[in-house]
């Protein structure tokens, strides 16, 4: 008789270890569902996740401003020439990237990632100032911005820069992770690139000193659109 093989014995012992009864996946859902139900923000207002989402993404050295969708291109556009931005990356294709571009103060060059990173990879990375993004949603509880890059603004376009600038409205904010997935449905179909933001790049891998800017933007800007309080005015 032959003796019993490593792979025979491992899984023999994986048998006589599992549990006798699984738990039924919909009876899991189901009680995690619940649990996110209770969550603080998930009967808030948009425009109380939006104050929860500045709170918590200036708590972490993000620059934020609210604004409507009438004033916040000439607002950023400010901003951007206060801080001595000559070259901002954005994709005019987009409704936003087209109302910034035309408001930005002369002199400031407006780019597309209209070429293969290889064909300008060197430009890119020494001589471009900051990045323009929308994004898709956003996160209050954790002060989150959910990105989905696309040809037009991939996600170098948030990587990159030294400075990220992005946009959010407040009517597309969610409570929390869960309420985004559900109400987003990522499981119907994630796209290939989502990327999530809290905040600068940051690490402390080094002596454990917390330094800025070492895998991405030293800096983040977010303005958040209070888009939610025009329509119910």
């Amino acid at each position: 008789m032959s003796s019993m093989g490593s792979r025979e014995r491992i899984l023999g012992a994986l048998r006589i270890a599992a549990p006798a009864a699984t738990p039924d996946s919909r009876d899991l859902e189901s009680r995690i569902n619940q649990h996110h139900a209770r969550g603080a923000l998930r009967a808030a207002s948009p425009k109380q996740r939006a104050d929860v989402m500045e709170s918590v993404m200036t708590s972490v050295r993000t620059e934020v401003w609210r604004s409507s969708a009438a004033k916040w291109p000439s607002l950023l556009a400010d901003r951007l020439g206060r801080a001595g931005v000559q070259r901002l990356l954005l994709d005019r294709a987009t409704a936003e990237g087209a109302a910034l571009a035309s408001a930005l103060p002369a002199g400031m060059q407006a780019l597309s990632f209209a070429q293969p990173l290889e064909a300008w990879k060197d430009s890119l990375f020494s001589s471009v100032d900051a990045g323009f993004t929308v994004a898709r949603s956003g996160i209050a509880a954790t002060g989150t911005l959910v990105l989905a890059p696309d040809a037009g603004t991939p996600r170098t376009v948030s990587l990159v820069p030294p400075l990220h600038v992005a946009l959010v409205y407040a009517s597309t904010l969610h409570a929390d992770l869960h309420a985004a997935v559900h109400a987003e449905r990522w499981c119907a179909g994630m796209p290939t690139n989502l990327v999530l933001v809290s905040g600068p790049s940051k690490t402390s891998d080094i002596q454990q000193t917390l330094a800025y800017g070492a895998h991405g933007p030293a800096a983040l800007w977010v303005v958040i659109v209070d888009d939610d309080m025009e329509v119910q005015a």
